[in-house]
């Protein structure tokens, strides 16, 4: 059965039902654009979902629930109970419960995925302590999704209107980050970052940073040697190959001047020296992209923000652009947007 018709199918993983997950969905749901552009399927619970319209005052929201993806409904917003009985929501509560149903809803999803029946996934936030309560090794979504589609080279890329981020190491501890600095992961990440520029982004000459790993990129050695003896070849490399990829250049300065603005990608050594200036320039409208998997995953860059949870405060803003940059990734690669 094909269930296109007019409209991108995307997916919608709840995450953790006491954080603001719910609220977010919601209310980027509402926005009148997205339902004329996209079908949205939410992986939940239809009882959570109506918890949250009564507590939070959400009166114009209406939505459809459906038994399975075969179901789906292109003139609604669909919701896909993945429990039989939805756990109790306790906002800004780490429970088990809860965890377990932001697992069972990320893996309905990538069954339908993998059934070819959902265009995209957009990954709500979800807590990692609560999924891996039961001694399960839940690293995050985009780890999780590389096994689960047995894609081993990813990238997580953090993208916003003209600054995108790519991170050579992720979910690590700090103290291992160095040993992870090789020239292999750096190629293996710039093709990544450049393959994802040109394919889902539309830049057909993509401009590529790549920040050092010590302080002041090395300064010359004086601070450390990675630069010149691993990041300082593997650039050089893609230089000679025709590819505008420079560096390595000190995130502090980098960012300090502004210079993500003269590019269209920048790759940085570990998770926070990324994510820092990301968020502080583009928290609201910042969307966590998955390069290098056979399908579409987007999510908004913030967490579960328990302490919010429930009082109406949270910011829609980023979920509304993942889901928005799910539907441009996928219209453009059926040829529908132009290239840049």
């Amino acid at each position: 059965m094909n269930i296109r018709k007019n409209k991108p199918v995307i997916g919608i993983s709840i995450g953790d039902i006491n954080g603001i997950s719910v609220e977010v969905t919601l209310k980027a749901l509402q926005d009148n654009r997205l339902q004329k552009l996209v079908t949205p399927v939410i992986y939940g619970h239809g009882k959570v979902l109506t918890f949250y319209k009564k507590l939070l005052g959400i009166d114009d929201f209406n939505f459809m629930q459906i038994k399975s993806i075969e179901d789906v409904h292109h003139k609604k917003t669909n919701v896909i109970n993945v429990v039989q009985e939805s756990p109790e929501v306790v906002p800004g509560a780490e429970t088990a419960e809860a965890g377990k149903m932001a697992l069972a809803a990320l893996d309905q999803a990538i069954v339908d995925l993998k059934g070819g029946q959902l265009d995209a996934l957009v990954t709500a936030p979800l807590n990692k302590n609560n999924i891996n309560a039961e001694e399960q090794s839940f690293l995050g979504h985009t780890e999780y999704l590389a096994q689960a589609f047995e894609t081993p080279k990813t990238l997580m890329f953090m993208v916003s209107e003209g600054f995108r981020v790519g991170l050579l190491s992720t979910h690590v501890p700090l103290k291992e980050v160095a040993a992870l600095v090789t020239q292999a992961a750096i190629q293996e990440k710039l093709e990544l970052m450049l393959k994802s520029l040109k394919d889902d982004f539309g830049v057909l000459k993509p401009r590529i940073a790549v920040l050092g790993l010590n302080p002041h990129a090395g300064e010359e050695g004086l601070l450390g040697k990675e630069e010149e003896e691993i990041i300082t070849p593997a650039v050089n490399s893609f230089k000679e190959n025709g590819h505008l990829v420079f560096g390595p250049y000190p995130s502090d300065g980098f960012f300090g001047m502004m210079h993500q603005k003269k590019f269209d990608g920048i790759l940085a050594m570990y998770h926070d020296q990324g994510l820092i200036p990301f968020k502080a320039m583009a928290f609201e409208t910042g969307v966590n992209f998955t390069a290098g998997l056979p399908i579409i995953r987007t999510s908004p860059d913030h967490g579960t923000a328990y302490n919010i949870a429930g009082k109406n405060h949270a910011d829609e803003g980023s979920m509304r652009a993942a889901i928005f940059q799910a539907y441009e990734i996928i219209k453009r690669k059926q040829g529908e947007l132009e290239e840049v």
